[in-house]
């Protein structure tokens, strides 16, 4: 069930190549390096429906992944029928990082660090990619996880002119790694992001830390599927490829 290299094995069957050697690992961030997602689903609940704008707060699980424009975007679309302007993404996006800012520091998600951590002994290349452009989580990963993610090698909503499920945030990162899509490994936790990895042709393995059915992962389209980041880490380092 949890047999990562198989499945690897299987992924590359279907992409119709014999040999392959696992080169990078591409990380979304939020619920997958940080238990931050509780406290972004409350910021953007309370900011939105501040604004008169009918909501609840579990729907925001659902938008991990897209950038802070692309989630006004939808909700101004459903709400209004038209994408929100600059002038109001500014606002609205201010007014979002201010109350997540408000909430306190996130804690690292159980199993992260061991997981960079053997990312790293093997040889591997750790390339963030991640939506947000929350300027207190993206400061912590070098406190937090320090000497793993160099800038170069990360991809956040600054970097990308359209956000998950679009593959454009992975097929950067690809190109940080330099890698091709079949030598790298995704690790997301939102339907979203797990489409964007699927898309961009990369083998993508979810981990379901929030409060998502699993079979929206599998839909999405997920090579495997974890119940947390502790549970990936344990397998991980127990891999003989």
């Amino acid at each position: 069930m949890y047999d990562i290299e198989s499945a690897y094995m299987r992924f590359l069957g279907r992409c119709h190549i014999e040999h392959a050697a696992l080169k990078a690992v591409l990380f979304d961030m939020d619920g997958v390096l940080f238990d931050s997602m509780k406290n972004h689903t409350l910021a953007w609940y309370e900011t939105i429906s501040g604004m008169g704008i009918p909501c609840v707060r579990e729907e925001f699980y659902q938008y991990e992944g897209a950038t802070g424009k692309g989630t006004i975007d939808h909700i101004y679309q459903r709400t209004y029928g038209r994408d929100a302007t600059d002038h109001e993404v500014e606002y609205i996006y201010g007014e979002k990082s201010r109350r997540f800012n408000e909430l306190g520091e996130a804690e690292p998600m159980p199993g992260a660090k061991e997981m960079l951590t053997e990312v790293v002994r093997r040889g591997l290349i750790p390339v963030l990619v991640t939506g947000s452009g929350q300027r207190s989580l993206l400061d912590r990963l070098n406190r937090v996880y320090p000497g793993v993610f160099a800038p170069e090698r990360m991809v956040t909503a600054f970097d990308v002119q359209r956000g998950k499920p679009d593959p454009e945030p992975y097929l950067k990162g690809l190109e940080k790694a330099g890698v091709k899509p079949f030598e790298a490994m995704v690790v997301e936790n939102a339907p979203l992001g797990v489409r964007a990895g699927v898309v961009a042709r990369i083998f993508t393995v979810a981990v379901n830390t929030g409060p998502i059915p699993d079979e929206q992962l599998r839909r999405a389209g997920a090579n495997l599927l974890f119940p947390d980041m502790q549970s990936l880490a344990e397998h991980f380092c127990n891999l003989k490829f």
